[in-house]
């Protein structure tokens, strides 16, 4: 076994426990609804989002894991760099997000990820020009803001819809109603989420081993990576599906409760909102932010009762860590490329 390909095979390993890590961490966004409401068991609850985050391939294909790598331009970094650049933008995101969950915030996991290869790539090339690909990071940066605001404008609007439509119907009736509704809900965003963020990690596995020349794969003529093997995309899916089953109760607890009170029909609406979201961006190819949208469409479902029922102490907390999450974990990869150069030259 080459060095070359036992270094493949470690930042492979890395990035199916970022994308473990990543299902657990953002295992809140697919569950804290229907848990907090009752509607599932926490047990039966991550066991439905896990199923719908493995099958997600075979619904959305994998628009946002070649976004995610024709974004990172590994072909201008040099050949014997490529490598510790991915190594320490994981270590980046990793350990953000290990942080974040630690805090019970729920943060963007792709966000982490990101910030980790700009924070990795100016350390290792002194800057990011022409490393990053300008459109896939505006169209990132962009729907930090739109998701969680179009995620709140449909939760509202799923919210006043649904009372209207409802409004001859008793509470105990509509309360059965939806609860057997957040059932489809909850699936429906938990496609969305195996779609959108189990792809960011197969776009990194994919950049690894062209990066590495392993199975043939090659650069195309314009830095672009070739399509992903339908095994880094099953890997991939069942990482996350695997990390869904974990848990990550602390998140949920925030996610669920903490930012305001939910019902069945409240969390039928949220889900949705932040599904129809999610089922956009990812058949456009766009990396965005599940935790973001569905945060969004929780606040805008609460703003329906009163403004008073958001907890904005808790929201603007939440916000404060999306704010960080790139520059954060950009320093956590540039601090782990100069730590891995040191020790190259060391053992060189």
């Amino acid at each position: 076994m080459t060095a070359t390909f036992a270094f493949v095979l470690l930042l492979i390993t890395l990035a199916l426990v970022f994308d473990y890590i990543n299902g657990f961490h953002d295992a809140a966004n697919s569950i804290a609804t229907v848990v907090s409401t009752r509607v599932l068991s926490p047990g039966m609850a991550v066991i439905w989002a896990a199923f719908f985050n493995f099958v997600a391939f075979a619904v959305f294909g994998t628009r946002v894991a070649k976004s995610i790598g024709d974004g990172v331009r590994l072909d201008l970094i040099a050949v014997d760099w490529r490598l510790y650049v991915l190594l320490a933008a994981l270590m980046g995101a990793i350990l953000w997000n290990l942080i974040t969950w630690y805090l019970g915030l729920p943060t963007s996991s792709s966000h982490a990820l990101l910030g980790g290869y700009a924070g990795a790539g100016i350390a290792a090339y002194g800057g990011v020009s022409g490393l990053l690909k300008t459109d896939v990071w505006l169209r990132t940066l962009k729907f930090i803001v739109l998701s969680p605001l179009v995620g709140m404008l449909l939760g509202f609007t799923l919210m006043v819809a649904v009372h209207w439509i409802f409004r001859s119907f008793t509470p105990k009736r509509v309360d059965t109603f939806f609860r057997k509704g957040q059932l489809f809900s909850a699936a429906a965003f938990s496609l969305g989420h195996g779609g959108n963020d189990a792809q960011k990690t197969m776009g990194i596995i994919t950049a690894v081993l062209t990066a590495g020349g392993i199975g043939g794969l090659t650069y195309g003529p314009d830095g672009t990576l070739p399509a992903i093997p339908l095994w880094v995309v099953l890997t991939a899916h069942a990482a996350i599906a695997l990390g869904t089953l974990s848990g990550g109760w602390r998140i949920v607890h925030t996610m669920g409760s903490k930012i305001t009170k939910l019902r069945p029909i409240g969390g039928f609406c949220a889900e949705s909102a932040a599904a129809l979201t999610l089922a956009y961006v990812t058949l456009t190819g766009t990396p965005v932010s599940t935790t973001h949208t569905i945060t969004g469409a929780i606040v805008g479902v609460g703003a329906t009762r009163r403004l008073s029922a958001v907890k904005w102490g808790v929201a603007g907390r939440i916000v404060w860590a999306w704010i960080l999450t790139i520059p954060a974990a950009a320093t956590i990869a540039a601090l782990s490329f100069w730590l891995v150069r040191a020790i190259h030259e060391i053992l060189a």
